[in-house]
């Protein structure tokens, strides 16, 4: 028995590293890479980015990673639940059509936010997705690093 254990001991303090590195990137953080410029200057393509699945709330201004269409993306929160957006006053990309939408008005549903890149010449966001809005559910961390 104490042979066996001499000749496991050595790899148990790696091992329970791996272990506790894997839960907290498992439960805790996501690692990530930002492919495109959408966030720009804030987060440079090419970029890796580091966020917290561990979050009270969110807020203006926040930048969350969240699943659209099978990816995940990266984005700032431009409108909270409750809020009215006022798509006539939003900057477009141009040569793009805006979407059509049955009123010039957004009312961001409860459990929703209207998020936005901040390179607005180069971000496909809320502003053209068929459903605007980015469900709680679908949040899966909101960033800290790189923090500018």
């Amino acid at each position: 028995m104490k042979a066996v254990l001499n000749k496991v001991k050595p790899f148990i303090f790696p091992l329970a590293i791996a272990v506790i590195i894997y839960l907290l990137m498992r439960f805790v953080f996501v690692f990530g890479y930002v492919p495109t410029a959408s966030m720009e200057p804030t987060l440079s393509k090419d970029s890796f980015i580091l966020g917290n699945r561990i979050y009270f709330s969110l807020n203006y201004g926040d930048i969350v990673i969240f699943k659209h269409d099978g990816k995940l993306l990266v984005k700032r929160i431009a409108a909270v639940p409750g809020d009215i957006v006022d798509l006539e006053a939003i900057e477009y990309m141009v040569g793009y059509e805006k979407p059509d939408r049955e009123s010039k008005f957004l009312i961001v549903p409860n459990d929703c936010y209207y998020v936005l890149g901040d390179n607005t010449q180069n971000s496909f966001d809320s502003r053209y997705w068929e459903d605007p809005f980015v469900h709680q559910d679908d949040i899966v961390a909101k960033l800290i690093l790189p923090k500018k």
